[in-house]
């Protein structure tokens, strides 16, 4: 046992939205715990890129392009994964989007894009990977939420509307899955210096009031997320299903 719990050797890992910021970030650490990569997303060259940079520090990658928010591509992008490949043993659910707007004046199409590619995604993928777990009588799904699943900020009401629905999306696929030997759970990072919050990090007042308002007076790093994913993705929680594990500085903690 030990230091074994945590090894994901012989374990293939498909990753969606990982060609930059949290993906790539868990990709990369989770190949350095030993597992095999299947990077996600729709543009083909940032995935080769991103795929070229993992191979030279040793790992084994493969590349599978599809669109998260289109059911029957994903479906046959999977099925066909799987008959040429081989299992995908861990899902990590991780495409998402933000749009940010006053919820008074917040755009129709905005409030859809958000709930095609941050909740229905998790459905279609979740799913899709699912139905290959069950039939195996194993798997690990780790839907990667948001500190927006517990808190709200102005501007981000339907962001925050999503990320609740995968927290509770999370605990469903747990209730469905787990007689079948899945393990469903949630990740929900804080603030985090991320692409997606390039312009948050580069606003001084912004940055200044996260530093007050989080316990450990900082942004996270994006390689802090790693340690919590590989816990999640390997047989250290063979007993941990439905939960959302929040790594955020203690934000949620604290007024």
């Amino acid at each position: 046992m030990g230091i074994d719990l945590f090894n994901l050797s012989g374990r293939r890992a498909l990753i969606t939205g990982s060609s930059q910021g949290i993906g790539f970030a868990l990709a990369r650490g989770m190949a350095a715990a030993g597992a095999g990569i299947v990077l996600n997303g729709r543009d083909e060259d940032k995935l080769a890129s991103a795929a070229k940079e993992l191979r030279a520090s040793g790992a084994a990658v493969e590349v599978l392009a599809f669109d998260v928010t289109d059911h029957h591509a994903v479906r046959a992008a999977i099925d066909g994964f799987e008959e040429a490949h081989g299992s995908i043993d861990i899902l990590v659910n991780n495409a998402g989007m933000q749009h940010r707007a006053p919820l008074e004046d917040f755009p129709m199409d905005a409030f859809e894009r958000l709930l095609q590619t941050n909740v229905a995604s998790v459905f279609h993928v979740g799913q899709a990977v699912a139905r290959h777990m069950i039939a195996r009588g194993a798997g690990k799904i780790v839907n990667i939420a948001s500190v927006q699943a517990a808190l709200a900020r102005p501007g981000i009401a339907p962001y925050t509307a999503t990320k609740g629905a995968v927290a509770n999306l999370t605990k469903g696929m747990a209730t469905d899955w787990a007689k079948y030997g899945l393990q469903c759970n949630g990740l929900a990072p804080g603030y985090f210096d991320t692409p997606l919050n390039a312009a948050l990090v580069a606003d001084s007042e912004f940055s200044g009031w996260l530093a007050k308002r989080t316990p450990a007076g900082r942004w996270g790093n994006v390689e802090e997320l790693v340690g919590a994913c590989i816990f999640l993705s390997s047989d250290a929680s063979s007993f941990v299903n439905g939960h959302t594990l929040f790594v955020d500085g203690g934000i949620t903690a604290s007024l």
